[in-house]
């Protein structure tokens, strides 16, 4: 089957790797590498230090000329999904699947017929003024939960942090033949790609600590391991996901695993950056309003007070304009 990667990241380069490693046939659509891509192809620095080098993979930064094609992994950041939504057309035919992978509340969570009560309700900060669901069709979506940490070292490389899962799902909750059988192409990849009948938990759970340790993290340059064991940030995100928590509970969902696990699970990954830090070392737009002001927007849809979360979210919202202005970005650098 033929796999079109939107995004050729870090994640988008730690798929398409092993995917063409594993025989499938891939194309990058990529804005700013895909030249160095089609002439190099795209290495892969795997956890323990061995080197996948995709010597055979298609990049392009157009999605017209890609044409289409029967799997679309959806692999840019939430903020980007809007602006390239009317030209993934040219990649969907109508069996196409199209699996989102984005962090935080996606665009389609009340849609697909697992909505509940809210069913077809819009989310202004998951998808401003409906955009990408005027051009998406949701019968069409698989969603996914990301795991895996990973940078892109330099154009043409990709380094792994940490993990190898992917969580994927049908929003209606069914183990969809496509779903399995996308499963099993990413397992014959070396990943996990289990295949839950609530995929809306998963993102739950994932979310739990983006929507905390992300935003303390760009605000304070820290890794997880420093935010969990210093208290009084340990303490803050404490707080922020048991807000979280509430809102989540509200709609249906219940957590598998308690909020001490969840943090002792961030400890765990060790010193490293999250992607919100990264973008503010970076100077690149962040990831703020599908990992953060969505949260605060379900929580006013269900009643749910978000004091916590509503602090952190303004301090991320002015540094975010303040980078934004100056056209700057900002780091901790040794003296």
């Amino acid at each position: 089957m033929s796999i079109a990667i939107v995004g050729a990241g870090a994640i988008g380069g730690y798929l398409g790797v092993r995917l063409a490693e594993a025989g499938e046939d891939v194309t990058f659509i990529a804005r700013s590498n895909a030249a160095a891509i089609a002439k190099d192809g795209l290495r892969l620095i795997e956890e323990d230090g061995r080197a996948i080098h995709a010597k055979s993979v298609k990049a392009t930064r157009s999605m017209e000329e890609a044409g289409r094609h029967d799997i679309v992994l959806l692999t840019v950041k939430a903020h980007q999904v809007g602006p390239i939504a009317a030209d993934l057309k040219h990649l969907i035919g109508p069996e196409t699947v199209v699996v989102t992978m984005q962090n935080g509340i996606p665009w389609w969570y009340f849609m697909g017929g697992h909505g509940g009560q809210y069913e077809g309700t819009q989310l202004e900060t998951a998808d401003p003024g409906g955009l990408i669901a005027q051009h998406l069709d949701p019968r069409q979506v698989i969603g996914s939960v990301v795991y895996p940490a990973a940078v892109l070292t330099d154009p043409g490389t990709v380094t792994v942090i940490e993990g190898n899962r992917f969580g994927l799902g049908e929003l209606d909750g069914s183990k969809s033949e496509r779903a399995l059988n996308l499963s099993q192409r990413l397992n014959k990849a070396g990943f996990k790609a289990p295949v839950t009948n609530d995929i809306r938990a998963e993102i739950w759970l994932k979310l739990w600590g983006n929507l905390s340790f992300n935003p303390i993290s760009a605000l304070s340059h820290a890794t997880l391991e420093d935010i969990c064991r210093f208290p009084d940030t340990r303490a803050l995100a404490v707080e922020m996901m048991k807000e979280a928590e509430k809102i989540a509970n509200a709609l249906g969902v219940v957590f598998r695993i308690g909020i001490d696990k969840r943090v002792a699970g961030a400890e765990k990954v060790g010193a490293h950056k999250t992607s919100m830090l990264q973008d503010v070392e970076a100077g690149r737009p962040i990831e703020l309003e599908a990992l953060v002001g969505s949260v605060i927007e379900l929580g006013k849809l269900v009643g749910v007070p978000t004091p916590h979360i509503d602090t952190v979210y303004a301090l991320m919202r002015l540094l975010a304009r303040s980078l934004e202005t100056a056209n700057g970005r900002l780091a901790i650098a040794k003296s």
